[in-house]
């Protein structure tokens, strides 16, 4: 049972991996897409959570790890999708924070995430 959960962890960070590159997102370039492209994307690969009701937690992050058991790198992979959309400032910011806390918690160090704080 246990090796059918870390698969399907797995599966969730390679979809969120797909639709990264989708977006533009690991290309040498700024991606330049909006929420709604995000969202049709999160319908389009049937993601296990709705991305309007997650925004909608008190802690989206907390949220992920403990009801969806997403893996580190694809919490990673999620924000820094929700960071180049044109969610609101304020609101990438708080995801991108939490996220960061969580992760260097873990002890897990996020160079991508890390760099977004100083752009």
């Amino acid at each position: 049972m246990e090796d059918f959960i870390l698969k399907e962890i797995d599966r969730i960070g390679q979809m969120l991996m797909g639709i990264a590159r989708k977006l533009g997102l690991l290309r040498d370039e700024t991606p330049n897409y909006s929420l709604t492209d995000v969202q049709e994307e999160f319908a389009q690969a049937s993601l296990p959570f709705d991305l309007d009701a997650l925004l909608q937690q008190e802690n989206p992050v907390l949220y992920l790890v403990e009801n969806v058991e997403i893996s580190d790198q694809g919490l990673e992979t999620f924000i820094d999708i929700l960071f180049h959309s044109d969610l609101d400032e304020d609101r990438k910011k708080a995801l991108l924070e939490d996220a960061l806390t969580y992760l260097d918690g873990k002890g897990y160090f996020s160079f991508r995430l890390h760099s977004l704080m100083t752009d």
